[in-house]
Order: structure tokens, then C-alpha cells, then sequence
């Protein structure tokens, strides 16, 4: 039976490589640019623009051109109703009050504007901080929540705590890795952490937990089924047992995501794209990170060498 947990040591390193080159990123960015992100206006402050034109002939490319013109890249644009409705709403850097009347005239040009069903107003960073405390709090709140779940669920085996300790390292790990794919999109492609980010990274917390409790759950499933069996060959055993249902899962939603990046509007293939990435690392964490994790405790290698005395595991009734 191939092994997959025996070469946990390769899976660490790799993923700590990741993560340290994310930090410095992240940290390289701080300093240059006083952010770890690029932050939107959700965050920052800025204009919205809520857009009716009278006649066709605005789409987000011509739109989007005349915010470029005045050095604002990444306005979020977005269609309002039908098609037929001609509505749009653009989300902007911050402009003064003869930049706005300058940005309508331009757009103006491309179709006439309804000026009475036309307005543009200046938010304040204020929304985008309370939206920022509100995430951290979640996943504060569900990190203990799923400790607790995954301790009482998994009460018949030894150490249950151990296994809520390993789902919530995964999913910091998941965090970590697109946090600093963001960062590195901000600095390459000047993409900004915005509210549908935070919406991405609660969904990757989500996924991250729930993967990674399907596979918890066959190890415990196993270990009364093959008493005197060596921990690790349990564990790797139910990882082979189930690697194919989770991985046939997870590919059908690639694909799906994949076309949707390919096919779907500019303004939401960050966001999918960010999604992608944490699914990918989310799949990745639950095999390669967080079940090793287990046999890393099992046998006691640092950190993990600080911990107790091993459990033995023919204590536990069938």
C-alpha cells in the first residue's frame, strides 16, 4: 500500500516555503506601499458612480476606459438589471468634485446620460472596516466552534482534541497561502482586497474544515476496524480510501470555475480567481497537511515531542 503520509515532511517544507515567501511579499509590500494589499475604496474611501444612459452602447470596457483615463485601473463596474435597462454601477477611486462632472462629460460621450437618474456620492472607509472585524470575528468564532464540534464528534478516539487542533493549523494554512496570492496579484496585476475578498476567504475557511472532516472522520471510522494496526498505516489507509471521492469532487468544481474565469465578466474573475486558489490550496491542506499533522502528533516529532505521553491506541473498544 503506497504511503502518502511517510513523505509529510516534503509536504511541510513546501507549504512553509510558500507561506515565508508570502509573508515577505506581504511584508515588502507594507513597506513600499504602506498595505500588506492593495485595499479598494471599501477600505479606503472613494466614489460611486450609479450610471443610466438613455441610449445602448456602454459596456464595462469603454466604461472602464474613461476611469483610466483619469489613473483609476481597477474601478469596480458592474451592470444594474437588464441589459435593456442600460444601468450601471462603478465603483471608483476618490475624485473631486470637477474630476466627477469631467468623468460624466467623458461618459456622456460614449451614450447619453439620464442625468436625473445619474448621481455619484463619496464613501468613507468606515463600511469597509466594520466588514473587515466582522470576517475576523467568523472565523475566530468558527475556529472554536469546530474545535469543539470535532472534539465531541470524535470523543470514541484517543486525544480528540488533536484532531481539532490539526483542522484549524489546514485552515490557517489556507488563509495564509491566499493572502499571499492576493498580495502578489496587488503587486502584479494592482488587484485590491475589497468585500468580495473577505466573502472568498470566509468560503475557503468553510471548504478548508469541511474537506478536511471527511477525511478525520474515515480515520476514526478506521481506527476500531484495525486495532494493532500502526497509526500511520490507518491514517493512510483511509486517506487512499477516500482521495478518490474528494478529489473527484473538487475537480468538477474546477472545471466549473475555470470556465467562469475564462467566460465570465471582469468584475468577478478576482474573485473567482481567489476562490479558485483557496479551493486548490483548501484540497491540497486536507491530504497533505492536516492528516499528516495527525501522524506527526502520533509519533511525537517536534513541536509535538512537547506534548504529553503517546496514547495507545488498543485501549480503544471496537
Amino acid at each position: 500500500m503506497y504511503s502518502l503520509v511517510q513523505k509529510r515532511r516534503w509536504y511541510y517544507a513546501f507549504s512553509l516555503s510558500i507561506i515565508a515567501v508570502g509573508i515577505v511579499i506581504m511584508i515588502y509590500s507594507l513597506i513600499t506601499r504602506g498595505t500588506a494589499f492593495e485595499l479598494s475604496i471599501d477600505f479606503k474611501g472613494g466614489s460611486i458612480y450609479e450610471l443610466k444612459f438613455t441610449q445602448p452602447g456602454a459596456n464595462e470596457d469603454n466604461i472602464r476606459a474613461v476611469f483610466a483615463n483619469y489613473g483609476d485601473q481597477t474601478a469596480t463596474i458592474q451592470r444594474l438589471g437588464d441589459e435593456s435597462e442600460n444601468r450601471w454601477s462603478v465603483r471608483a477611486s476618490f475624485h473631486e468634485e470637477a474630476e466627477k462632472r469631467k468623468i460624466l462629460d467623458d461618459l456622456n460621450k460614449i451614450a447619453p446620460l439620464d442625468r436625473s437618474l445619474s448621481q455619484d456620492e463619496s464613501v468613507s472607509a468606515t463600511v469597509g472596516q466594520e466588514v473587515t472585524r466582522a470576517a475576523l470575528f467568523a472565523v475566530f468564532v468558527a475556529a472554536i466552534v469546530v474545535t469543539l464540534f470535532i472534539v465531541l464528534a470524535f470523543r470514541s478516539v484517543p486525544d480528540a482534541f488533536r484532531y481539532g487542533v490539526c483542522a484549524i493549523i489546514a485552515m490557517l494554512h489556507d488563509v495564509l497561502i491566499v493572502a499571499a496570492v492576493q498580495s502578489v496579484m496587488g503587486l502584479i496585476f494592482k488587484w485590491e482586497v475589497d468585500a468580495l475578498f473577505l466573502t472568498a476567504m470566509l468560503m475557503v475557511v468553510g471548504f478548508s474544515v469541511q474537506d478536511t472532516i471527511v477525511l478525520f472522520d474515515r480515520i476514526r471510522e478506521n481506527i476500531p476496524r484495525h486495532l494493532g494496526e500502526p497509526y500511520e498505516t490507518i491514517v493512510n489507509r483511509s486517506v487512499l480510501e477516500t482521495i478518490h471521492r474528494t478529489l473527484t469532487t473538487q475537480i468538477s468544481v474546477f472545471f466549473v470555475m475555470i470556465a467562469i474565469m475564462l467566460f465570465g465578466g471582469a468584475s468577478i474573475k478576482q474573485f473567482v480567481f481567489i476562490l479558485f486558489c483557496g479551493l486548490v490550496t483548501g484540497s491540497y491542506s486536507s491530504i497533505f497537511i492536516a492528516v499528516p499533522l495527525l501522524v506527526s502528533w502520533e509519533k511525537r516529532e517536534f513541536p509535538f515531542s512537547l506534548f504529553g505521553k503517546k496514547p495507545e491506541l488498543a485501549s480503544v473498544e471496537a
